[in-house]
């Protein structure tokens, strides 16, 4: 019974590293927010990605090529709105907490294949890394929420002069940076759910007899 909530363990385990790769590759992407407007040195359409750390900007030039342009950000500046601030500290802290549920879940299948888990033992042995999981998976569905907001209500961002960016675009949409994290936002939920199933399990159990 132990071997076979191990197997259903890694999976989750699979899940979970799935999911946090991918939050860490949407944290640090700048497509979170795709821009439209109309350069007012050139006079052509551009095309811009919002992100959480850096915002670029797609120039063309006489080759018909595109030039990238990024300029990057943190907290500490001024001119960033607050539900940036907001989403950059939850991007964080759910890097940390992925990867820290994933030790966590580690240290527990260790134990499971050592034999240190026993049929009589009613403490979950996943349980720190499901909770841990279904945090970051709410944390992340809040940045999503608000990334969500800012472009329906057209939030605009006060870039300072250097940036050669407007603080409102003409159009703006949903960026793929917005899906990925969505997507580690469901299998951390995913792999959350399948720690603790694991508690309901080991309390089945029937106790060996002696």
């Amino acid at each position: 019974m132990l071997m076979k909530m191990c197997h259903h363990q890694m999976g989750g385990f699979a899940l979970t590293t799935v999911a946090w790769l991918l939050c860490c590759i949407s944290t640090g992407l700048p497509q979170w927010q795709v821009w439209h407007y109309e350069d007012p040195v050139i006079l052509k359409p551009t095309v811009a990605f919002v992100g959480m750390w850096r915002a670029c900007v797609f120039y063309n030039d006489s080759n018909s090529n595109n030039n990238k342009v990024c300029h990057q950000y943190n907290y500490a500046d001024s001119f960033v709105p607050l539900y940036i601030r907001i989403n950059q500290h939850l991007l964080l802290v759910s890097s940390f907490l992925g990867l820290f549920g994933k030790i966590t879940t580690i240290i527990a299948l260790s134990n499971m294949y050592m034999g240190r888990v026993r049929r009589n033992d009613t403490c979950n042995p996943f349980s720190l890394s499901g909770i841990l999981n279904i945090i970051v998976s709410s944390f992340l569905y809040l940045v999503v929420l608000l990334n969500y907001i800012a472009i329906m209500r057209k939030w605009g961002v006060a870039f300072p002069p250097s940036f050669h960016m407007p603080s409102h675009p003409d159009t703006q949409k949903i960026g793929s940076a917005m899906t990925l994290a969505i997507i580690a936002a469901v299998l951390f939920l995913l792999s959350g759910t399948i720690c603790l199933s694991s508690n309901l399990a080991i309390g089945k159990m029937p106790h060996s007899k002696i």
